[in-house]
């Protein structure tokens, strides 16, 4: 290739908006290997995540496959790639008003993208159920997250939040509820009028491929379980 329409020289002359998409992740990659250019691993991973969304869902072992990508590499790209998501989940520029789950399900579904584990989030609202903070309270394996009420609310007391809505994904894409997500709400409902705080509803999120409703979210309130 010639040196003026390499990916660096392109950036310095025209700027990142002139790069293609295997043009910037090449940048990143810096070098290939004696058998495949860094044009062409990038080509590669691209095609075969599907997009740079599908690199989201990527982990440290998923680069590793590839050749020229060593473990250095592999985490300073899942370092990139956490950035982007914690990016897409700051892009609301000023604190949302959640009043409807499909709302919820939008704000949250970018920092869901990729997990391989649960976590669980507390939304502290207040009386214009317009957001305060948003708070992670556990993150737990594929197959169980811990949640304890008092965990949950001590964020929600610091901010003398009136109401509180409770979020969690569901790694597999199915966010119907399972048993314990239906004991826990139970538990959380009890807790939160204890103290006084409306618990105006939990969300699982998913995947709408996965989601027997085609939703791609889960809403006890919009159930009638709460």
């Amino acid at each position: 290739m010639a040196i003026r329409e390499r990916p660096q020289e392109r950036l310095e002359r025209h700027g990142a908006n002139a790069l293609s998409d295997t043009e910037l992740l090449a940048m990143l990659l810096r070098s290939g290997t004696p058998v495949l250019d860094v044009l062409s691993l990038a080509n590669r991973l691209i095609q075969e995540a599907g997009s740079f969304n599908g690199l989201l869902k990527y982990a440290a072992e998923d680069f590793l496959k590839y050749p020229g990508i060593g473990k250095v590499k592999s985490l300073q790209l899942i370092t990139v790639m956490e950035i982007a998501r914690r990016i897409l989940a700051d892009a609301e520029p000023q604190a949302p008003i959640l009043d409807d789950p499909m709302k919820i399900f939008r704000m949250m579904i970018p920092q869901t993208k990729g997990l391989s584990v649960e976590k669980f989030w507390i939304l502290a609202l207040n009386t214009k159920n317009r957001l305060l903070k948003q708070c992670e309270v556990s993150s737990g394996t594929a197959t169980a997250s811990l949640v304890h009420p008092r965990e949950v609310f001590r964020e929600a007391i610091r901010q003398s939040a009136t109401s509180v809505i409770c979020v969690h994904n569901h790694p597999s894409g199915d966010p119907s509820p399972s048993h314990a997500d239906i004991q826990v709400t139970k538990t959380l409902r009890e807790s939160a009028s204890v103290l006084q705080i409306t618990l105006l509803d939990h969300i699982i999120i998913g995947n709408p491929q996965c989601d027997p409703a085609q939703l791609g979210f889960y809403s006890f309130s919009a159930s009638g379980l709460l």
